[in-house]
């Protein structure tokens, strides 16, 4: 399948490409040492209308298409991932969440402000005991006429200290599994939300991570997104974008990798000439450059699906396994091109390969988007 960019998705990657290349990645290395959120940055994506892509004009929105989301999150990944990544989950899931589950009355009150980016959106599922196994969750809610007051504490949150509405996943029968497990909209200054300690991360270290604490948090039901029950349904509806969210990053991040070291292997001498020159070196960059092309259509064809109303679970979560696997073997091959000078924080190569490890672990790690992928699989003869 051969992707042609329309004029409007060229030149929505134009645009961010030139932004992000002239005022985030200059920065990027000092965000990420002194671990500074990102912003400044951010403000700047609000201007373009870029923290609410795919959101309709109605609301605020940019009302752009999937692949052109992609493209834009991708550029911002190669210049700052720290950045990317609280796009990706402030896009992927909290505005495409609200935008499919909420009602008029939440989509006028949240979904404006966060389109406008006025606000930032996180996402809390995780918990201690319930990572790749949500239905595991202990966060309870428990209503009391027209509130709900939740119980509970929810582990690695993207942008968890500085968001200004996160969407939070609760038991609300017991009984039920999964089925049970509702979601509510928390605005930040609720009486009994807490923050916990931020995380020290290897990587992505301009964004925040940090615990949240729920206790005797009141919500008012008017706050619950979609009926008691969907909390289950909308985090992997949330989750399916939020994969190619990842994929995105992925791929801006091995890009930068490449880029990094072509200029490095044409610059570098060794033995008498440029090591650009010795097929060794010629052969690994064809092989990181291939790499990069094959998660960049996995990529484009889950957007694409996506776009098209089709089902893309199963794409979405192939060009995320895809790409996150994809970015870690190629920013460790482009340090390992760099040599000892790789390993220093001189040059940001260093810093790419540690952004890069998450990748495989957040939003659904590599095992579970296998199963996922396994289980479309052997449920749909078509896709033998």
């Amino acid at each position: 399948m051969s992707f042609k960019l329309t004029e409007e998705q060229f030149m929505i990657q134009s645009m961010v490409r030139e932004l992000a290349r002239e005022e985030f990645a200059p920065r990027a290395m000092e965000l990420d040492r002194t671990k500074t959120f990102p912003k400044d940055n951010l403000n700047k994506l609000a201007e373009l209308g870029l923290m609410g892509m795919m959101v309709p004009p109605e609301y605020g929105g940019s009302g752009a298409d999937t692949v052109s989301y992609v493209l834009a999150l991708a550029e911002v990944a190669y210049a700052c991932a720290s950045t990317a990544v609280v796009m990706s989950v402030h896009n992927s899931i909290v505005c495409e969440s609200l935008l499919h589950y909420g009602s008029d009355k939440q989509k006028e009150r949240f979904l404006k402000r966060l389109a406008a980016g006025e606000i930032i959106g996180a996402f809390a599922l995780t918990e201690p005991n319930a990572g790749s196994d949500p239905s595991r969750q202990t966060t309870k809610a428990v209503r009391d006429g027209n509130s709900y007051v939740l119980n509970g504490t929810k582990r690695f949150t993207t942008t968890g200290k500085n968001a200004g509405l996160i969407i939070v996943t609760a038991k609300t029968d017991e009984g039920k599994a999964h089925r049970g497990i509702s979601a509510f909209l928390v605005q930040r200054g609720t009486p009994g939300l807490k923050t916990g300690p931020l995380e020290d991360k290897m990587g992505l270290r301009a964004s925040d991570t940090c615990d949240l604490i729920l206790e005797d948090c009141r919500i008012p039901t008017d706050h619950r997104l979609g009926n008691e029950g969907d909390g289950f349904l909308i985090a992997m509806t949330g989750l399916d974008c939020g994969r190619i969210g990842i994929a995105a990053q992925s791929v801006g991040v091995a890009q930068a990798a490449l880029d990094a070291a072509v200029r490095y292997v044409q610059e570098r001498e060794q033995f008498g000439q440029k090591i650009a020159k010795f097929q060794g070196i010629r052969w690994i960059i064809a092989d990181m450059a291939t790499e990069i092309e094959a998660a960049r259509q996995l990529l484009l064809s889950a957007a694409q699906m996506k776009d098209a109303g089709e089902n893309y679970t199963a794409q979405a979560s192939m060009a995320k396994l895809y790409g996150s696997e994809m970015v870690n073997r190629v920013t460790a091959q482009a340090l390992q091109l760099h040599g000892g000078y790789g390993f220093t924080k001189e040059y940001a190569v260093e810093r790419y390969y540690r952004d890069a490890r998450v990748f495989t672990i957040y939003e659904g790690t590599s095992e579970i988007q296998r199963i996922v992928i396994s289980n479309h699989i052997l449920k749909d003869k078509r896709s033998l």
